[in-house]
């Protein structure tokens, strides 16, 4: 889907003209939002802008800060899915990242608090468990689970 394609959908919901009063911005400019890209008539949208700042920092912490203020969380998907003989040390690797993350919940709680370093650390190594764990899922729903049992009854 375009991101104009989406805000078009999304202004279906909330009328332009109560978001452009929300945003304090003209109400043509929400419209020309939900438009194609800027040669078309459109301009480009904050959705195409968020996009662009991403692809030209490499930064994923941008993607990561807009889903906590909406509620939710990033979570990168696998460039490169594993192979069937790779399944086995992926199901390790969530295991490790796992203990990993218990680990340091331990440690910070061994004292009966929590500092804001110590959160810091317990949500980097969640960050990561959820990493690899939706590697791993991305790989099921390929199939690749299908393919090893295959080769092990050979």
């Amino acid at each position: 889907m375009q991101s104009h394609e989406l805000l078009r959908e999304v202004f279906d919901k909330k009328a332009a003209k109560e978001i452009s009063a929300d945003l304090e911005l003209s109400t043509s400019m929400i419209y020309k939002w939900a438009q194609p890209a800027a040669n078309d008539g459109g301009v480009e949208n904050p959705l195409d802008r968020i996009e662009a700042l991403i692809q030209s920092t490499g930064d994923q912490r941008i993607a990561q800060w807009i889903c906590q203020r909406a509620g939710g969380f990033f979570i990168v998907n696998p460039k490169n899915v594993p192979h069937p003989h790779f399944l086995i040390p992926a199901t390790n690797q969530i295991v490790q990242e796992f203990a990993d993350l218990l680990a340091v919940i331990a440690t910070a709680a061994a004292d009966n608090k929590i500092t804001s370093p110590e959160a810091e650390q317990i949500r980097a190594r969640w960050e990561k468990l959820k990493s690899a764990t939706e590697g791993f899922v991305a790989a099921c729903e390929n199939g690749d689970f299908d393919a090893l049992r295959s080769a092990k009854r050979q």
